[in-house]
């Protein structure tokens, strides 16, 4: 069973970037699921969702986690497991990890990964599957957060559109605060297959992925040629 994430550096939906997504299950006409927990379930998300997958074929799904016992009888596992992807939305990526780990919805996500379920999303979202990197979830500054490690490298979403992202990740992993890791542009993806590269692919040629370690003392950051989709 094929375990695959589809990454991008921002959490705004887009056609080409949730149709590769769709196209990576394999199926003909997928389940797929939006997960906004980390908007707070803004409706204008959500509606921007479900125009994206009008245009695309897919059935679409929103998980949300405002629910009680009286309405909903299914758990999120059994709702999740019956996705072919999962996408999750940008926001504050330390309260939606809260969340989910109080509602178990964190062992769902890695039980049907780990099943062949396509996982991914962009800011927010991306951030979630790695070990750690930046995130804005904290008052004041960019802080640090941990992941869920699907992936056990660090990550950087928004690295070409925040100023303070790309200095700042550098200087984390110089400093041992951050291991290697990938960074992403707002509008460049990697998609992952076992926990490795397989491709990147991008909406323009401006926005690129990048691998970003530390060799012989030096960081270095190795662009990962993507291909331009639409």
């Amino acid at each position: 069973m094929k375990r695959q994430l589809f990454i991008y550096g921002s959490g705004r939906h887009t056609v080409p970037f949730l149709n590769y997504m769709a196209k990576a299950t394999g199926k003909e006409k997928p389940n797929f699921c939006f997960i906004p927990t980390a908007s707070g379930e803004d409706q204008d998300y959500i509606n921007s969702f479900y125009d994206v997958c009008s245009q695309i074929n897919v059935i679409p799904h929103v998980l949300s986690v405002w629910i009680n016992s009286y309405d909903q009888k299914e758990s999120f596992e059994e709702i999740i497991q019956k996705m072919d992807a999962i996408v999750v939305g940008g926001g504050n990526t330390l309260n939606m990890l809260a969340i989910w780990k109080a509602q178990g919805i964190d062992t769902a996500l890695k039980n049907a990964y780990n099943n062949g379920v396509v996982m991914g999303g962009g800011s927010a979202g991306s951030l979630c599957w790695f070990n750690a990197g930046t995130t804005d979830s904290r008052p004041a500054a960019l802080s640090i957060v941990q992941g869920m490690k699907f992936l056990d490298k660090s990550h950087c979403p928004h690295y070409n559109s925040e100023k303070s992202r790309r200095p700042l990740y550098h200087n984390n992993i110089l400093s041992g605060k951050l291991t290697d890791g990938y960074a992403c542009d707002d509008r460049s993806a990697i998609h992952f297959i076992n926990e490795k590269v397989h491709t990147s692919v991008t909406l323009n040629d401006e926005n690129q992925s990048y691998y970003v370690y530390v060799k012989d003392g030096e960081l270095i950051e190795e662009q990962i040629q993507g291909t331009v989709i639409s």
